[in-house]
């Protein structure tokens, strides 16, 4: 019991230093794990595990074939969770470099690092090649960590987000493959009943995760399963499906429930935001747990076994000489220049799903008695544990070196996707300047999204938007919703994250009434508020520029808008092109001459307008 609890206690604190230091939870799990068990030999009165997973007769969690059981179903569980986040939309719309990231990429990684294995430690082509299918995965929990505080250009971090969410289930799958190809195999090489059994294993995988995906949807879609117990019927379906396809055809269950997840995240369920919450919650929990478990059950023997300089050649080559050439294979013809090359193959980190995979598959071909099979735990878990350690301290640094570091955040976060913050980041986006919109209003996103603008559908109360590592770029935050209580409580909340450069927000109907207390983070003018704004652009859904010929002629132009409720001044626009963000104080500029512009939302002055989104 209290080696549980203390497995569940200290799972939490690591995901929690992990928070704090902003590090990949993976990192500090695997480094309690390695103390708790192999290490802690070197040091406790009998020589044992402070923790140790398999009953030995003595002490022990799990006897027997215990933890074996735990694992597959802790890693159906976080596959199907993976699985889940895979949208069909997102592999049309990533971009040429992604998907070859995924797809040339993996091929590139897979074969090479096949071949490394093989020549570097004499391993059986079988035993090289899974290998290498299990650190093809990179996977957002690694990722996100890390490149949330350096402030990278929108395509450098799109490319790495997207590669982490998109390969996890893909590598996943693919080391699933290969080791259901060396499993019924049975040491007889590629055999026609090998083939045979493959082939099994694939139409039951795949038959079990599509069917029951579109079983439990139905079921969801017809309010067959009362709300308070969806999670948990989600999470026996999971369990049901992975173990019903394993009886069928051995070794099937991951695939099925890696096929399920794909299919239902595709699929438009009322509840599915929910359902993924839960799932994250439960992964976070058994995460913590199973790398605890995992480290921990690895022995001083199996450290010794890779202690050597072969291990170092291997990593070397899987991070200096694999990942940049699948990167630079992948990317060549785009539009990334060769710094930004650089910075995405020095990136590859290995995740969660590879070092659980590795335990898993490597102590069932352990008790198959697959010959190098001892090899696979601790090399996978050799290249995590270094990739993360790796990026997480040099990642800052390197982005400096080679010059993808920015060191101004020009990108703009309003909140709101209503007509008028679409007008308005129609304009910011026709100007060039990176403009993301979120809204809780799924509407009001995907009419942005129609726009062309870069939208997400966004709760700021969450958390999520903080991890969202394709902000690293904003420095301007602009809140234009209805409600006075959450343009308030964004500025409070992201103004040190996303409003360095300046955080602004609309006024209120109360403000407007007292000009001399007007805020200084207000937008606009004094006497405009949402309603005044959302009026004129009905009226006019145009925002227009006009030629400026001194400071005079501005501070008449205000005074103008102050007493026409249908124009509304936004942005000062210098002869250079850069954007002002005009606030209720109006008279801040004090340098006007010609070549300015005002930009205005609504009806034109006497004149017509020069630009209109």
């Amino acid at each position: 019991m209290v080696e549980l609890a203390g497995i569940i206690i200290l799972g939490i604190v690591a995901q929690w230093v992990a928070w704090r230091l902003k590090l990949p939870a993976i990192l500090p799990l695997i480094l309690i794990g390695l103390l708790v068990g192999p290490i802690a030999t070197l040091f406790t009165e009998d020589g044992g595990k402070l923790i140790e997973p398999i009953w030995n007769g003595e002490k022990g969690l799990f006897p027997g074939e215990g933890l074996y059981y735990f694992v597959s179903l802790a890693i159906s569980i976080i596959l199907f969770e993976g699985g889940l986040t895979l949208k069909r939309s997102e592999i049309r719309n990533v971009g040429p470099v992604i998907t070859k990231l995924i797809t040339l990429g993996s091929i590139v990684t897979f074969i090479c690092a096949g071949i490394a294995a093989h020549y570097i430690f004499g391993l059986n082509w079988q035993i090289s090649f899974l290998f290498s299918a299990l650190i093809i995965v990179t996977g957002p929990t690694v990722i996100t960590p890390i490149l949330r505080n350096i402030p990278l250009k929108k395509d450098v971090s799109a490319v790495l987000k997207w590669e982490g969410i998109l390969i996890d289930p893909i590598g996943a799958l693919a080391a699933v493959l290969v080791f259901e190809f060396i499993s019924v195999g049975e040491g007889q090489g590629y055999t026609l009943t090998a083939l045979i059994e493959f082939g099994k294993i694939l139409l039951f995988g795949f038959t079990f995760g599509f069917t029951f995906a579109h079983a439990l949807a139905f079921a969801i879609k017809k309010n067959f399963i009362p709300h308070y117990l969806l999670n948990v019927v989600s999470l026996s379906v999971v369990l049901l499906v992975f173990v019903e396809s394993d009886i069928f055809a051995h070794e099937s269950g991951l695939l099925a429930v890696v096929v399920m997840g794909m299919v239902m995240g595709n699929m438009n369920l009322p509840n599915i935001k929910e359902l993924l919450y839960f799932k994250e919650s439960l992964s976070v929990l058994l995460i913590s747990i199973l790398f605890i478990l995992l480290s921990a059950n690895i022995n001083i023997a199996d450290l010794e076994l890779i202690a050597n300089w072969k291990t170092v050649a291997l990593f070397a080559t899987v991070v200096f000489v694999i990942r940049p050439l699948g990167v630079f294979l992948s990317a060549s013809g785009s539009n990334l220049k060769f710094k930004e090359k650089l910075f995405i193959g020095w990136v590859g980190p290995r995740g969660i799903v590879a070092a659980g995979i590795a335990s898993l598959f490597g102590s069932k071909l352990l008790l198959k008695g697959e010959p190098g099979a001892e090899y696979i735990t601790p090399l996978v878990f050799m290249i995590v544990l270094g990739t993360v350690l790796l990026n997480a301290t040099t990642a800052r640094m390197f982005a400096k070196l080679v010059g993808v570091f920015l060191t101004k955040s020009e990108g703009i976060l309003i909140i709101g996707a209503s007509k008028v913050s679409r007008l308005i980041g129609s304009y910011l986006q026709d100007n060039n300047r990176h403009v993301v919109l979120i809204d809780n209003n799924r509407i009001n996103i995907e009419k942005a999204k129609k726009l062309g603008l870069e939208a997400f559908n966004a709760n700021i109360y969450s958390d999520s938007l903080s991890d969202n590592i394709e902000l690293n770029d904003v420095g301007y935050l602009m809140a234009l919703t209805g409600n006075s209580d959450i343009n308030n409580f964004a500025i409070n909340k992201f103004q040190d994250q996303f409003g360095e450069n300046g955080s602004f927000r609309l006024v209120t109907a109360d403000e407007m009434s007292n000009p001399e207390n007007n805020p200084k983070e207000g937008l606009f003018s004094h006497t405009d508020d949402f309603i005044k704004l959302m009026e004129a652009a009905r009226k006019n859904p145009l925002i227009h520029e006009i030629e400026l010929k001194d400071q005079e002629h501005y501070e008449g132009l205000i005074e103008i808008t102050k007493a026409d409720e249908d124009i509304i001044p936004i942005f000062l626009k210098t002869p250079e092109g850069e954007l002002k963000i005009i606030t209720s104080f109006s008279k801040e500029f004090t340098d006007i001459q010609e070549g300015h512009q005002l930009v205005y939302l609504g009806k034109p002055f006497d004149v017509q307008p020069i630009l209109a989104s």
